[in-house]
């Protein structure tokens, strides 16, 4: 195997994880689990927070389909 076979698979498996991740059966799975749940009665600024933080992962995994 050469660097650059290496580099072309590691690459593959990165984009097949990102992809399986970013799957909805993934995401209820997540949910279900009790590290991954949001807290209901987390403050306000954390919640405004976490809402920055879904709206940046949005436009960028828009962007990233777009190029």
């Amino acid at each position: 195997m050469t660097t650059r076979n290496n580099g072309e698979r590691r690459e593959g498996l990165d984009a097949d994880i990102r992809r399986q991740f970013g799957t909805e059966a993934t995401t209820r799975f997540l949910r279900t689990l009790p590290a991954f749940r949001t807290e209901l009665d987390i403050p306000d600024r954390f919640k405004e927070l976490l809402d920055r933080l879904d709206g940046i992962e949005g436009s960028l995994a828009t962007g990233q389909r777009n190029q």
